[in-house]
């Protein structure tokens, strides 16, 4: 065999060798990519629901703090208290 010839041969393989162990470790990086990137659309989520849960129980606690008819309607929502003269209905689920 021409020693020209082997050695474009040999380049070639390299080149394609090289090309396919490339190709492989991006696909890999592509998946894991992909991996992360919906772990993080899903804490991104989870976090936004977390911060409207936060907001909502801040808005209670100051109505709490503020509002002595809301927080009588909540003892008597939550304890089942009643003023007197007033009947109390408990229905069961």
């Amino acid at each position: 065999m021409n020693p020209r010839r082997f050695f474009a041969v040999f380049c070639l393989l390299l080149i394609a060798g090289v090309t396919v162990g490339a190709s492989l470790y991006f696909w890999q990086a592509r998946q894991e990519y992909q991996q992360l990137a919906k772990a993080q659309a899903l804490v991104h989520q989870k976090l936004t629901e977390a911060k409207a849960r936060l907001e909502k129980q801040q808005a209670e606690l100051e109505r709490l703090r503020t509002d002595p008819a809301y927080v009588e309607l909540k003892i008597r929502q939550r304890l089942g208290y009643a003023k007197p003269g007033e009947i109390v209905f408990k229905f069961e689920d």
